[in-house]
């Protein structure tokens, strides 16, 4: 099944590794930050909205930043993944 993540992006949902509120993690927090510029140096990292970003998704070949909250990523992953796909 696929999720959709944000914009006219779907992921499959066995491919989504980690979904991580961006609005929990203090910018301080190194490692975040550095792996977000390392998948960015690396052509890894897609931006889905130019909006405030909320959501960093993990996948097994990309990683995106989502201006959707992780709550209801979180909630479209458990219902895909259960077949049952409700927005």
């Amino acid at each position: 099944m696929y999720v959709n993540i944000g914009g006219d992006i779907f992921v499959t949902a066995g491919s989504v590794s980690a979904i991580i509120n961006l609005e929990t993690v203090p910018p301080s927090r190194r490692t975040v930050t550095d792996f977000i510029e390392n998948e960015d140096e690396n052509n890894r990292l897609q931006y889905l909205t130019e909006d405030i970003p909320r959501t960093l998704i993990l996948t097994d070949t990309r990683s995106y930043i989502s201006s959707i909250s992780s709550s209801v990523l979180q909630r479209r992953l458990e219902n895909s993944l259960n077949n049952n796909v409700k927005y």
